[in-house]
């Protein structure tokens, strides 16, 4: 075996440990995004009774419209039930809004953490070829004070 193979098989055991490292948090990732996945499922299940009752709520607000068209001595009385019916339109439609910046907010993280791991590695790759850098260096240093030395006596 010569020096070349030596260094191929160096360089495929790096790489095979780069893999096995790169592999764990690609598995967590999976399961993030599995229960992403399962939180907008939940999501669809719980989002179609709120939009029955937006569509109940619009019903009723039909029906006190043509409640006050037809009778005006009521009026009173039915501006405040479309009132409250709007306030419930309204805490609907916040709600949805709600659950939608959960949603983004979720989908969103997992990817924060993997460009937050990619940029780590590569900060820590830069850091230790500037720590070999630096090491040569005094080592260069050292062994020309030591020859200096050596020249004086």
């Amino acid at each position: 075996m010569d020096g070349g193979q030596i260094a191929a098989l160096i360089a495929a055991g790096a790489f095979l440990m780069l893999v096995l490292v790169l592999a764990v948090p690609i598995l967590r990732l999976r399961h993030t995004v599995d229960a992403a996945t399962r939180v907008i499922n939940d999501l669809n299940d719980r989002t179609a009774p709120l939009l029955g009752n937006v569509n109940t709520t619009v019903e009723n607000v039909n029906t006190a419209l043509n409640q006050v068209h037809t009778s005006l001595d009521g009026v009173n009385l039915q501006l405040a039930k479309i009132d409250t019916m709007t306030g419930h339109a309204q805490n609907v439609t916040a709600n949805v809004a709600n659950l939608a910046t959960v949603i983004s907010a979720a989908a969103a993280n997992p990817l924060i953490k993997v460009a937050a791991f990619g940029f780590g590695v590569r900060r820590a790759a830069a850091a230790r070829r500037h720590a070999e850098t630096e090491r040569e260096v005094r080592d260069t240093i050292k062994q020309q004070r030591r020859a200096a030395k050596r020249a004086n006596r």
